[in-house]
């Protein structure tokens, strides 16, 4: 599971960061959003999912 969300955060950013390259107006407004979106969704699921270790 947390491998599939390291893969989905660091395509998502990936896509984030060329979307600027490749599009231009709406079409990289859109991309930028649901990208960062995505990318945002699966880095706090990873954040909720670690394991928590007490010292």
């Amino acid at each position: 599971m947390k491998v599939l969300l390291w893969l989905v955060l660091l395509v998502a950013l990936a896509v984030n960061i060329s979307s600027s390259f490749v599009f231009d107006g709406a079409p990289q407004a859109a991309v930028s959003v649901a990208t960062g979106l995505t990318a945002l969704a699966a880095g706090i699921t990873l954040y909720l999912t670690r394991d928590r270790r007490v010292s």
